[in-house]
């Protein structure tokens, strides 16, 4: 049975388990609503030994015992090192504890590498230690550095033996086009929004609605955001501290999520500008700018920021340039 936990993947999977005609599928839409989840729950209904025709897997037999324990012989997880630990331990699957990383060692990567597809292609070369199927799960597949796709291609288009692959992304258009060219495509979109404001509630979510907005009807992100302690009210918030120049609204934040909402707010200011309702912001969060060409300048700027944001030299000062970049664009777009 599919974890109940995302309900909305029930009919996604349903579909995909029946039109599956490819050995390789993409799992392809927006962040935050489960493909990962979506893949691996392929994952374990091709590996099991009790389901019939296009059923999902079973949960009981010794295979799915198996790949829940996270031991499985015949599925590998291939994920950035940034991302493992915390992707398995989502999914509810072990994890190796990382040693403590030692003065001069590099931050885990937030790429794929060709070292770490080199060991999956040596997996994907060996027998079927239960003889039902090999699966290999890639995510997000757009993590692939350039050197590692290029390695990937010739198993992809010809894998040996029982191996079936899923490449699950949120951004499937920085692929590789001889990547995607060989996988057959599974669309996953945003689920129905009383779905994901019904799963929200049930995970004691406060302000449900206004945080799924916030995330663009994305209930993971919402979930997410949540859990690191935003509030609605403090998202609500923030639009008009931003234009008085508190940098208090956003100094907790991480540089990238700083850029994030502010990339959202200045969506939302466009779309006013315009006459539209804001899309991440409640209407009456927005303050209403007169003009679009400082915000238009402003966008860019921060496009172009969003390009150090993992490396700011001093995050503190530069979250205040931050600030004090939007409240200046926000000032003249009112006059």
């Amino acid at each position: 049975m599919l974890n109940a936990d995302l309900p909305w993947l029930e009919a996604p999977l349903a579909d995909a388990l029946a039109r599956a005609r490819s050995h390789a599928l993409l799992v392809q839409g927006p962040a935050g609503v489960g493909q990962l989840e979506l893949a691996v729950k392929l994952a374990q209904s091709w590996l099991c030994e009790a389901r019939a025709g296009a059923a999902p897997a079973c949960g009981q037999c010794a295979s799915c015992r198996l790949f829940a324990s996270g031991t499985h012989p015949d599925f590998q997880l291939l994920m950035p090192e940034a991302l493992d630990a915390a992707a398995r331990e989502s999914l509810g699957l072990p994890f190796e504890e990382p040693d403590a990383p030692k003065a001069g060692k590099a931050k885990p990567s937030r790429e794929i590498k060709v070292e770490a597809v080199r060991s999956l292609l040596a997996f994907a070369q060996a027998t079927s230690a239960r003889g039902k199927a090999k699966v290999a799960v890639i995510f997000p597949a757009e993590a692939l550095n350039g050197v590692a796709a290029n390695a990937l291609l010739k198993t992809l288009e010809e894998p040996a033996g029982l191996l079936r692959f899923v490449l699950a992304s949120h951004d499937s258009a920085s692929l590789l086009p001889t990547i995607r060219s060989r996988c057959q495509p599974l669309p996953l979109a945003l689920p129905a929004r009383a779905a994901a404001l019904t799963w929200l509630a049930a995970k004691g979510v406060d302000g449900a609605e206004g945080l799924l907005d916030a995330t663009g009807g994305r209930p993971q992100q919402a979930l997410a955001w949540f859990e690191a302690g935003l509030t609605d009210a403090a998202w609500q918030a923030m639009p008009k501290r931003v234009a008085r120049g508190e940098v208090a609204a956003l100094s907790d934040w991480a540089p990238p999520r700083v850029i994030d909402a502010l990339q959202r707010l200045c969506h939302d200011l466009v779309r006013r500008a315009h006459g539209q309702p804001g899309q991440f912001f409640a209407q009456a969060a927005l303050p209403s700018p007169r003009r679009t060409a400082p915000l238009l300048a402003w966008e860019a700027e921060l496009r172009r920021a969003a390009r150090h944001a993992e490396h700011p030299l001093n995050a503190s000062l530069w979250i205040e340039a931050l600030v004090a970049q939007a409240q200046a664009a926000m000032g003249a777009a009112a006059r």
